[in-house]
């Protein structure tokens, strides 16, 4: 089975290949020893591999562009994968003939194992005893399918605009586990389309509680069409779906609480009482504390009475910062669901409503849980703009490492007051991306073109 696994998620992320090592490969008789996934058991045991299928988002390119960290000279020479160097440096091609890119073959081989899932539940016979299991089932695959889908938009498609989506170029939408079925490119309306019509779906099937943060349940499928809608600039539909989240579970994590120890690797418990559902990140050699390097003016941001300066950051032999503050306790970023999102998302959705009020209640909120405790002076706004200009500013603070700047960089280029020209510097060379720029959205690897004939994005 390992072996035709294998091969199958070749010819997904490579299209149907008519020659004859295919029709070789596809004439291999299965053995008693492989297990094909029939029952509702079998499905839940693949939909629960969160280890090398649907534990991560696969975005960590988007984190390395997205200027949320920077390199000595020195430590840049010390990176030898390509597709990390050219990422940080914005170029052009930044897979350089990779012959497999993390970004596009592991996001579509969690699309393809929760097509194997769906496809496999069209043969259960549902009655009265299974029927919670198979709907709670089918629910977590359309989920996994719509977040896949979606970590592959955010990094290879343009930003979302009603007025050019259904020109702009989309991705492939792989909607069953027939691997002869060639990949075409969809446009960007029918792409977001189809991972909300995932997620609505999904909302429908999904408990209102899970048994773990690894599955999804109601909430996390409110809070990613929370996430998903802002990332498409529909404010409104962030708002209420952010709002239904926050209703079902809006927990806080007092950051009182936790073990201030300046010298602690990973002081934010990892599945913590803000989770809502845990992923994590592809992670590179220069996410690591002591290689990325937070920007000084973003370190003195926070105020000496924010604890978050102590949990977020660890202060290096050598006066730099790097960042501890993960939500998974280790060294791989957090890139899963959690309340704070949730919480800056709806107050951002009341200040574009001219709701200034009800925006900062919602940011006083969160930063109460985050300053020490009786320090706190709440934060007033003079109006909505006003407001809005502070909870960006937080949220650009509060969820550093999330994998969430990179397409927040995409939807705020679109307004002008917000755009924003990124900089680095190695060994006297400025490197510059500025907005709306095409290196935004990074190439389909030339694999899959060449395989599939699909057009490449313009660079």
């Amino acid at each position: 089975m390992k072996n035709n696994i294998l091969y199958a998620l070749l010819l997904l992320f490579f299209g149907s290949i008519p020659c004859a090592c295919v029709k070789d490969k596809l004439d291999i008789k299965p053995d008693k020893t492989q297990i094909v996934p029939t029952t509702l058991t079998d499905f839940q045991a693949l939909l629960d591999n969160t280890v090398t299928v649907f534990g991560s988002n696969y975005i960590g390119a988007a984190e390395i562009a997205s200027g949320e960290y920077a390199l000595s000279y020195t430590d840049f020479q010390t990176l030898s994968y390509l597709p990390e160097i050219n990422s940080y440096t914005w170029q052009k091609d930044i897979w350089q003939g990779t012959a497999a890119v993390i970004e596009w073959d592991s996001n579509y081989k969690s699309v393809f194992y929760a097509n194997v899932v769906l496809d496999g539940l069209n043969k259960v016979a549902v009655n009265y005893s299974n029927q919670s299991d198979y709907t709670n089932i089918k629910g977590q695959a359309l989920f996994q399918r719509a977040n896949a889908l979606y970590s592959v938009a955010q990094q290879f498609v343009k930003v979302y605009d009603s007025s050019t989506a259904s020109k702009d170029l989309g991705i492939p939408l792989r909607l069953n586990s027939d691997l002869n079925e060639k990949s075409v490119r969809s446009n960007v309306e029918e792409t977001y389309q189809q991972i909300l019509t995932d997620l609505n779906e999904a909302l429908s099937l999904l408990p209102t509680t899970s048994v773990s943060k690894y599955r999804p349940n109601k909430c996390s499928a409110y809070a990613e069409m929370a996430r998903i809608y802002l990332a498409m600039g529909d404010y409104d539909q962030a708002f209420k779906n952010a709002d239904a989240s926050l209703k079902l579970y809006a927990n806080l994590l007092d950051y009182n609480s936790l073990n201030p120890n300046p010298t602690t690797s990973y002081p934010i418990p990892d599945l913590n009482n803000e989770v809502i559902l845990r992923y994590g990140m592809s992670s590179y050699q220069s996410f690591s504390r002591t290689i990325g390097k937070i920007d000084p003016l973003l370190y003195q941001s926070y105020h000496a009475n924010d604890l978050r300066k102590t949990m977020f950051f660890y202060v290096n032999s050598d006066g730099s910062v790097g960042f501890r503050g993960s939500y998974r306790k280790s060294s791989v970023p957090f890139s899963g669901l959690a309340t704070d999102e949730q919480y800056l998302i709806r107050a951002e959705g009341f200040a574009r409503k001219g709701m200034t009020n009800e925006a900062m209640a919602d940011l006083n909120t969160l930063l109460t849980a985050r300053f020490k405790t009786g320090t706190f002076i709440p934060l007033t706004a003079t109006g909505s703009d006003d407001a809005l200009l502070q909870i960006l500013a937080e949220r650009k603070k509060e969820l550093l490492f999330r994998g969430v700047r990179w397409t927040d960089l995409k939807r705020l280029n679109k307004e002008s007051r917000f755009a924003a020209t990124l900089t680095r510097s190695l060994n006297g060379t400025i490197y510059t991306l500025p907005p709306n720029d095409n290196r935004y959205v990074f190439p389909i690897p030339d694999y899959v073109i060449a395989a599939t004939g699909m057009q490449q994005n313009p660079r």
